[in-house]
């Protein structure tokens, strides 16, 4: 592989380039202070010599040479037979440079592969064998010496060769664990050079503005959608404080949602922002991420469907004004067209005349609660006990006229529940779902009256066992005017609803499996101040 090549010229080139260092420090130095550990100190120059011209040679090839597997193995050769002939020279046995030939066994082992050590061991362990039975049987020009007698003479064979094989070992185990290890990092920085591509690509290409900063709020990224909103380039911002460039990121941060007006080049932004503080492996902070986006084209397409739905909303309260208005006034006006014609018995005329007020009473009512609905008054918060309100629009259902007594009213109060708010507007939430209730059990039935004291919020309940409510007007159960009871004006629960806004609570309701429904409402705790 191209790679593979290019690594292996590399350890060729370091390996020249340490020949040379060697040649010319190592033997370079012994000759010139003219040790007497090198016998024939004469053929020194000649060895030295010949290693320059064999590095010039080899660095004149390598650019030239295809198979740079054998060039190498030429190479580790040449430096055994070299490194032999120093040891002649230096004193066979006695020779101070015998490690030379650890040093050829290592190089080729980390050149090339621990087959190579083993290759280099075997040849360097021949060589000197040779050299040393030569140098034992007299047929060198210089005698062994004691080294050379008897036992010390086996010994010394048997250490430098067990020396050698030991270090092709141990440097080719060495060598192939350090390849291993460097293919593993190279497989993790590919790996890792992927995941930042891939981050870079997910960060940048993210419709969302986002930056990061560190505890002391300086920006360390910000992404091109960030650029697009703000109008401000990374390269101006990377590095400094967040807020001495956008300062309405104002720093230090607090974790949440929020949202802010800018100004930037002269138009108005609305803009969403997210921040949330990021931690390091021991849960300390270490800084920030933001997370923004421009809402002004969102807010502005509320604001139109808003509109839209106020007049839709408008429309439909008309029409159902007009239609609960008309039905009255055309009895009223049937009724006094027969009293004008004065044809009709006398007994009958009281009958007219009472159909007429009863009209009029009902259009007093349905205009008092449609008033009720469309023009609220301030609610007056007080703090006061939920529980005894409730107990006053029990007894006042159990007298009731449509209850006759056949509704069982069951309370089921939490503790003591002291709430801030206003008491006759919740007087007449309850009131309005309570005879909501009743009159949804008009052959009788039970209604459980429940309250519990939440962490934040204080729940009460209106669960009744009537008729219950049909899935499809589940959605509509709130709307004004709407109402499947005969004489109903559909305003009562509808008032309920704004009331529970208007006190920063919710209402919810939900069909009974069994039957009846449960009406839910969720009152904010409050400490005694609005």
């Amino acid at each position: 592989m191209p790679e593979k090549g290019a690594l292996l010229k590399k350890k060729i080139q370091a390996l020249i380039v340490i020949r040379v260092i060697f040649v010319t420090l190592l033997l370079g130095s012994s000759f010139f202070f003219r040790q007497k550990t090198i016998t024939y100190i004469h053929l020194l120059p000649y060895l030295i010599a010949t290693l320059y011209m064999a590095t010039i040679a080899y660095i004149l090839l390598l650019g030239r040479i295809r198979n740079l597997v054998r060039f190498a193995y030429i190479q580790l050769m040449l430096d055994v037979v070299f490194a032999t002939a120093l040891i002649y020279i230096s004193g066979g046995i006695e020779s101070l440079f015998s490690f030379t030939l650890i040093l050829a066994v290592i190089s080729a082992s980390i050149v090339l592969h621990k087959k190579a050590g083993y290759i280099t061991a075997t040849v360097s362990s021949l060589l000197y064998g040779f050299l040393i039975n030569f140098q034992f049987h007299g047929l060198l020009l210089y005698p062994a010496g004691d080294l050379a007698q008897g036992k010390n003479y086996f010994y010394n064979i048997f250490v430098h060769i067990s020396s050698l094989y030991l270090t092709a070992y141990l440097s080719g185990y060495l060598t192939s664990r350090l390849e291993k290890t460097e293919q593993k990092l190279e497989k993790k920085n590919m790996d890792l050079r992927d995941l930042e591509f891939f981050n870079r690509a997910v960060v940048e290409g993210l419709p969302s503005g986002l930056f990061t900063t560190d505890i002391s709020g300086n920006v360390l990224l910000f992404n091109r959608a960030a650029e697009h909103i703000t109008n401000i380039n990374k390269d101006s911002i990377i590095g400094k404080r967040i807020d001495s460039v956008l300062p309405y990121f104002a720093f230090p941060f607090s974790d949440g949602r929020r949202e802010h007006n800018i100004t930037v080049d002269g138009v108005q932004k609305i803009i969403g922002i997210g921040i949330t503080t990021l931690y390091n492996v021991d849960d300390q902070p270490r800084g920030f991420i933001g997370i923004f986006q421009d809402l002004t084209q969102l807010k502005r397409l509320e604001a139109e469907m808003k509109q839209k739905e106020k007049m839709a909303t408008i429309g439909e309260l008309s029409s159902n004004i007009a239609h609960e208005i008309r039905n009255p006034l055309a009895s009223l006006k049937s009724s006094v067209e027969m009293l004008k014609e004065d044809s009709v018995p006398k007994n009958y005329k009281l009958r007219l005349m009472d159909i007429a007020l009863n009209e009029m009473e009902r259009l007093d009512r349905i205009i008092k609660d449609f008033l009720t609905y469309s023009r609220p008054t301030q609610p007056e918060f007080k703090t006061f006990d939920i529980h005894g309100l409730l107990d006053d629009i029990i007894e006042l259902l159990k007298n009731d006229e449509h209850n006759k007594g056949c509704v069982n009213i069951v309370k089921n109060y939490q503790g003591t529940i002291r709430v801030f708010a206003d008491p006759q507007k919740m007087r007449q939430v309850f009131w309005n779902l309570g005879l909501n209730a009743i009159e949804a059990m008009p052959g009788g039935g039970g209604l459980v009256i429940a309250t519990q004291d939440k962490d934040e919020e204080i729940g009460i309940t209106f669960k009744d066992s009537g008729q219950g409510i049909k899935e499809e007007y589940i959605d509509k159960i709130f709307f004004p005017f709407f109402t499947t009871k005969e004489h109903g004006t559909g305003l009562g629960l509808a008032i309920a609803y704004r009331i529970i806004e208007e006190h920063k609570g919710k209402i919810r309701v939900e069909r009974s499996p069994d039957g009846g429904a449960t009406f839910n409402i969720l009152l904010p705790k409050r400490d005694g101040k609005e």
